[in-house]
């Protein structure tokens, strides 16, 4: 017998229900529920993007999982996290194996089984309370997701709630709160919703003529038939407020979303920046077999570019966007690679943020870094990002050694990149800029570091060559979203895309296709203000997190009190 097939086995099977108040819904109608709530949190994010079915998942999960014993609830939290995961994380496999990528979607897995057990955890508060089972739902999912973002090796914030939400009029409330508050609003919605479809059904149930209860259904705190009696005919609204209610306050908060003032542009100066997306020879991992290829690539775009802005065609940019990769071969050692760097900036007349591999600072070490490069002067040295999070096992290879018996991939790494100590502002001229590289986006201080550092547009760098458009369209919402978090306009720079431009209110212009090469440009008004969200920093998931801590003692207390109660 496998743990979930041990679990409440002492199910009756006499009863005329499959399911009945006060006992969890029996393992046949469990697993296809967390199974299908993995598969709706996979279709609320891109490229799906159906939205709505972020709380239907959070839904269905706490559906299964209420009234669950601990490993019951683990395992169906397990099952969630596999069908969910497995599929999203899909593009972690095209270039690796499957190994990694089994093993990374099991790892993210573990963390809705932890969820899974909490839920189940709490249920004595939820069977006490019914009110507060959205509440408790919305701080397991903040819970979950502060813990899964920064462990191990410094998290991995892929799949929060919160970044499904790009289209959503939900993305507006993360000028209050960040990501954190869209993820909690997201989760106590689907709170709502198992709320009114619990009632709802125990409601049908508790009405139904052919059910009788008997003394033994009895449970302290329950709902449903085990309550009472019917009530009498005229009580008919009284008997589906609970159904309505939750239901209605569920739509009334998305919607509500919508009241959320965001800028819709910056209230600065105008400033006029193109994006060079110079694509590569060809995708994969050894996208940088031709390392000259693609720096040249860059470099002959901007050159082209220059040629329209001589031709009247275009307007001079004041700032020229390179994504990340786009030189790995190092321009600061190089002089071959400098040239050609310096040729394109003074060809434009604009200074161009390079996506650069830079070697050092010690030998065997490499820096993931932008670099500001100047007409007329070429590298200043006072205006370079080194990456802060480099990826585990992608950019440096942690326990190398036990690693390398997962793939032998791991030694394509033969260098370990290095982090950066300070935030990724950048001033360019008329533009400070808070520059992060790649999967940073996903990482909530990284970006509000260089807000409040004084950036006035946020630029993600990135290269998606050994991905796939998916990747590329996951990592674009969260740039929709940390627009809105800020209240900044925002730019996101691929080597193959998807690249493009983000106003302050999350919409997306100029976004252009997946490997090809393309060259945007864009006016844009620079802001300098801060949003509540910015000046809250981390006090909102803190406070989130506290709280479901709390849920989970109070559970503790009440289980205690309800073992040692008389009878």
């Amino acid at each position: 017998m496998t743990t979930l097939d041990r679990d409440e086995t002492h199910t009756p099977a006499a009863l005329p229900r499959p399911v009945i108040a006060g006992r969890p819904l029996p393992l046949r109608a469990a697993v296809p529920l967390a199974v299908a709530a993995g598969l709706a949190l996979l279709m609320a994010f891109p490229p799906y993007g159906v939205w709505p079915l972020a709380p239907v998942g959070v839904a269905l999960l706490a559906a299964a999982a209420h009234r669950r014993r601990l490993r019951a609830g683990a395992g169906l939290g397990f099952l969630t996290g596999v069908a969910f995961f497995a599929p999203l994380l899909d593009w972690t496999n095209l270039h690796t194996g499957y190994l990694p990528w089994v093993l990374l979607s099991l790892l993210q897995a573990g963390y809705l089984a932890l969820l899974g057990a909490a839920t189940a955890w709490v249920s004595p508060l939820v069977d006490r309370a019914r009110w507060a089972w959205p509440a408790l739902t919305g701080l397991l999912w903040v819970g979950q997701e502060a813990l899964r973002d920064r462990t191990p090796f410094g998290g991995f914030p892929w799949g929060r709630l919160a970044f499904s939400q790009d289209s959503s009029p939900l993305l507006r409330l993360a000028a209050l709160g960040g990501a954190p508050l869209v993820t909690f609003v997201v989760a106590l919605i689907g709170g709502l919703l198992v709320t009114a479809v619990w009632r709802g059904w125990v409601t049908a149930q508790r009405h139904a003529p052919e059910h009788t209860t008997t003394p033994s259904d009895a449970v302290p705190g329950s709902d449903g038939p085990l309550d009472g009696p019917a009530p009498a005919g005229g009580a008919v609204a009284r008997r589906w407020t609970p159904v309505v209610v939750p239901a209605v306050v569920a739509v009334a908060l998305t919607a509500g979303g919508l009241l959320v003032p965001v800028a819709t542009a910056g209230s600065g100066d105008t400033v006029t920046v193109a994006i060079v997306q110079g694509n590569v020879p060809r995708l994969g991992l050894d996208f940088n077999a031709q390392r000259q290829a693609v720096l040249n690539n860059h470099v002959d775009a901007t050159i082209e570019l220059a040629e329209r802005v001589a031709d009247g065609q275009q307007r001079r940019p004041d700032l020229v966007v390179w994504p990340e990769n786009s030189s790995d071969i190092d321009p600061l050692r190089n002089p071959t690679a400098g040239a050609r760097i310096s040729q394109a900036a003074d060809t434009i007349g604009a200074p161009i943020l390079v996506g650069a591999v830079l070697l050092g600072p010690d030998a065997g070490q490499v820096r993931n870094a932008g670099i500001l490069w100047r007409p007329g002067t070429g590298a200043d040295l006072e205006q370079l990002y080194t990456k802060r999070h480099p990826v585990p096992f992608a950019e440096y290879v942690p326990l190398r050694d036990v690693a390398r018996m997962v793939s032998k991939k791991v030694d394509l790494i033969r260098n370990d990149f290095v982090p950066g100590s300070t935030p990724g502002v950048v001033r360019a001229g008329p533009t400070v800029l808070g520059d992060v590289i790649c999967f940073e986006v996903a990482y909530d201080e990284v970006v509000r570091d260089t807000v409040t550092g004084g950036a006035q547009l946020l630029v993600v760098q990135t290269n998606n060559a050994t991905f796939n458009v998916a990747e590329a369209r996951q990592q674009m919402a969260m740039v929709r979203l940390r627009a809105v978090e800020h209240g900044r306009p925002a730019l996101m720079a691929s080597t193959v895309g998807v690249s493009g431009f983000v106003a302050p209110d999350g919409r997306v212009s100029d976004a252009t296709g997946f490997n090809t090469r393309e060259v945007v440009v864009r006016q844009l008004r620079l802001d300098d203000g801060r949003t509540l969200a910015t000046r809250l920093g981390w006090w909102p998931e803190v406070a989130l997190a506290a709280l479901a801590a709390a849920a989970l003692v109070g559970a503790a207390v009440l289980r205690r009190r309800q073992r040692v109660r008389p009878g």
